[in-house]
């Protein structure tokens, strides 16, 4: 897929600044599992993939909470329990490819014109960076919602329709399956927008390697099938995070924004750390 890396417009180190917006990740302490095993899932916030602070389970800030196996669906959100952390913990008891996809309500608030200026020029959104610079306003009241997605393999992985979209506003959904991967394969993921394609949103593409000692960050832009493409190059847990603005239609905020966030891992030997631990996500000891 040489063709494809015209899309690839910046590779770098990753550096930790204080200005970079914190996402909100799911984080499954075993990416692979065996039948029986139990899924201990936390909610994290992150910056630059880096751990912030751990959340406890919010009911009245949760929109939905499932996994999808197939065409079976559990709805989490009558089994989770308000302030639990890890946010969830159960066995799974069915193989294949499992989704894990919660979304948390949107939330409206104030932002300081210079940082949301800064927001939409980091996004790639400059052409609303100039109305706002051209403006005469201190702050913007900014909608935003988050969509989180982690994939977890049980004792095989075969497909069971992991690839399809969950009809959520803002998704990203993988076309290729990691757990069946190689060292350098081509993986292809798909951003959607309302129901269809999204081009031109830029997806920030990282891997945190086993132990957790390195990052590695890429930004890609969504070509006009919504689609990137990138590589498992690394053992470790992988991160594609997209973020797409516009001016609110609602009149109680001047932008909406949507945040995506999905979580996955690859290894050679298609086992894998306990990565809460190991990542250097909690108490290693």
């Amino acid at each position: 897929m040489k063709h494809i890396y015209f899309l690839l417009f910046c590779l770098f180190s990753l550096l930790i600044t204080k200005a970079t917006a914190q996402d909100f990740v799911l984080l499954p302490e075993n990416f692979v599992l065996h039948k029986g095993d139990k899924l201990n899932l936390h909610l994290i916030r992150v910056n630059q993939f880096t751990m912030t602070d751990e959340l406890k389970y919010e009911t009245s800030k949760t929109a939905k909470f499932n996994i999808q196996n197939g065409k079976k669906e559990i709805n989490l959100l009558t089994v989770a329990k308000d302030s639990a952390s890890p946010i969830i913990s159960m066995p799974f008891e069915s193989d294949g490819l499992h989704t894990i996809h919660l979304v948390r309500k949107s939330v409206t608030d104030d932002i300081e014109s210079d940082d949301f200026i800064k927001m939409l020029e980091d996004e790639g959104f400059t052409q609303y960076a100039e109305k706002a610079k051209n403006g005469s306003k201190d702050s913007f009241r900014e909608k935003y919602t988050w969509y989180l997605k982690s994939l977890v393999e049980v004792e095989k992985n075969s497909p069971n329709g992991f690839e399809k979209p969950l009809n959520d506003e803002f998704e990203i959904v993988l076309k290729d399956n990691p757990y069946k991967g190689n060292y350098g394969d081509d993986v292809i993921a798909q951003v959607r927008l309302r129901g269809k394609p999204a081009a031109n949103v830029v997806v920030t593409f990282y891997i945190r390697t086993l132990a957790g000692t390195n990052i590695f960050a890429q930004k890609l832009s969504s070509d006009k099938e919504g689609q990137i493409y990138f590589k498992l190059s690394r053992e470790g847990i992988y991160l594609l995070r997209a973020l797409y603005t516009e001016p609110s239609k609602d009149k109680g905020a001047d932008f909406e924004t949507w945040m995506a966030t999905y979580t996955f891992g690859f290894t050679s030997s298609n086992e894998m750390p306990n990565t809460y631990k190991e990542f250097g996500f909690g108490n290693k000891h």
